[in-house]
């Protein structure tokens, strides 16, 4: 049986109406997950990033890769699992609301501190953290913390770029 892995996946697509929607739709006509997914526009205003992160076989990825190509408004595709060797930057970004009475205050800001957190709303109750890596780290916060005490997540899903000389651009 073929071995599930997670496949980090960069498109430089033109950023135009529709454009996301036929991506997307890629995946869900053919019953692919697609469990994050980032778009933004590039430092060319006629382009955009997509980064999605996908767990599935590599005779699959294969095929989404190659699927991806065909449509009219993919520039390029780059499995960054595949051509970083593992070795890809990733990032995601959380945001967290945490319920901080009494000592437990002086906790979550120390905690905050190990992860390299930083605390960007406080109110009498409740501090909202920002916290930026990977998401193993994220969900280290998330387990030291305590889900007893969280209120609110917002993540933002994983980016990633190859390191070294490649580059995902014309």
């Amino acid at each position: 049986m073929a071995q599930l892995q997670k496949h980090l996946i960069s498109v430089l697509m033109e950023n135009e109406a529709g454009s996301l929607s036929r991506v997307v739709g890629l995946f869900s006509q053919r019953g692919y997950n697609i469990d994050t997914l980032n778009v933004a526009a590039t430092e060319d205003p006629t382009l955009s990033r997509l980064t999605l992160t996908t767990i599935t076989t590599a005779d699959k990825i294969e095929q989404i890769t190659k699927q991806l190509h065909k449509l009219i408004e993919v520039v390029k595709v780059q499995n960054l699992s595949e051509v970083s060797g593992g070795s890809q930057i990733e990032r995601e970004l959380m945001l967290i609301k945490v319920r901080a009475l009494g000592a437990y205050r002086e906790e979550v800001y120390r905690t905050a501190d190990i992860f390299r957190a930083q605390i960007v709303d406080v109110t009498a109750n409740i501090y909202t953290v920002q916290i930026v890596g990977d998401a193993a780290k994220l969900d280290g916060f998330i387990d030291v913390i305590g889900r007893e005490r969280i209120l609110e997540v917002v993540r933002s899903g994983v980016i990633g770029i190859a390191r070294g000389e490649r580059t995902l651009s014309l």
